[in-house]
């Protein structure tokens, strides 16, 4: 049986519909919530692949919240042992600073229902060669990365231009969140960290009540290609990657 290592932060972001694909797949998910367990520090070595999930923190809060140095040393191992890697938000922006990469603000933060375009590159990717010209794709944050080095820009928004890459065979970044149903998304809108963050940004009101009227019309479309792209996604754990040098700083 696989063991896989998924890097939880807070109660409410999960694995969401990733994890009855992988149960089915017959993965053994081990979960580190790093908000329960600040100091755990999990070894690589026994484990066959490495999600790391969303969060409200961003890559530059380490002295309070050490374990995400922690983290980028987890994707950096994974990486040199040609281990799948998959990055959500928080994740992917751990994963591009594992990469050498840089970590800021975005212009904007995206929060709700936005159009995701696929790059040119995406067209020969094996994953994102399921995403439509142009899909609405649900969003929650306020931070992005720059592309690594020696990766591939999979796919952009009208106002975050670096929304997912591959790096290698096997190592997923994506900014946005292809994992949620409706009713996690509906958790997210009630969880206290996010409220404050709503009202923090004065259209709070407004901004929640557009995302609960686009969900219903939505979702289901997320859904379908949520479980196709993450189907594929599995599928890299039956193939040979080869063992990477990581990006110089």
């Amino acid at each position: 049986m696989r063991r896989l290592l998924v890097c939880q932060h807070v109660a409410h972001e999960i694995l969401g519909i990733l994890d009855p694909l992988l149960r089915r797949a017959g993965f053994r998910i081990r979960y580190v919530n790093f908000g329960r367990q600040p100091d755990a520090r999990p070894d690589m070595e026994r484990y066959d692949g490495l999600i790391l999930l969303g969060g409200p923190m961003n890559c530059d809060q380490v002295e309070r919240h050490p374990h995400l140095a922690t983290e980028v040393e987890l994707a950096q191992s994974a990486i040199r042992q040609a281990k799948p890697v998959l990055g959500i938000c928080l994740g992917a922006q751990i994963l591009a600073r594992a990469l050498g990469a840089r970590v800021q603000r975005n212009p904007v933060k995206e929060i709700g229902w936005y159009p995701l375009q696929p790059t040119p590159a995406a067209a020969t990717d094996p994953l994102f060669r399921l995403l439509p010209p142009k899909q609405s794709i649900f969003q929650w944050h306020g931070d992005t990365f720059d592309i690594p080095e020696h990766a591939v820009h999979l796919a952009s928004s009208p106002d975050c231009a670096h929304q997912a890459f591959r790096y290698g065979e096997n190592v997923y970044g994506l900014q946005f969140h292809l994992e949620v149903d409706e009713a996690m998304i509906d958790r997210w809108l009630h969880a206290p960290v996010n409220m404050r963050e709503l009202e923090s940004m004065g259209d709070g009101a407004t901004r929640v009540a557009r995302i609960k009227a686009a969900t219903p019309t939505l979702i289901e479309q997320s859904l379908s290609l949520g479980g196709r792209l993450f189907g594929e996604y599995l599928r890299l754990f039956h193939a040979r990657a080869r063992r990477l040098t990581l990006p110089s700083r």
